[in-house]
């Protein structure tokens, strides 16, 4: 599976929806980040990834 870092997850997902790109699963939010996946024309499956901005409201979680 290729992974890719993306800044902005939501408009991102729109944008492919939009491109004719079917989202197999997510967004999901997890303690690193929100998590997609799409398959490429290809058939291989991509992780799209936004990290968790760490600031001091959410250090210590």
């Amino acid at each position: 599976m290729i992974n890719y870092r993306v800044d902005n997850l939501g408009e991102l997902l729109e944008q492919l929806r939009a491109g004719g790109v079917d989202v197999i699963q997510g967004p999901e939010s997890h303690e690193n980040g929100k998590f997609a996946w799409i398959m490429d024309p290809d058939d291989n499956k991509v992780e799209l990834w936004e990290p968790k901005v760490w600031d001091d409201k959410n250090k210590g979680a």
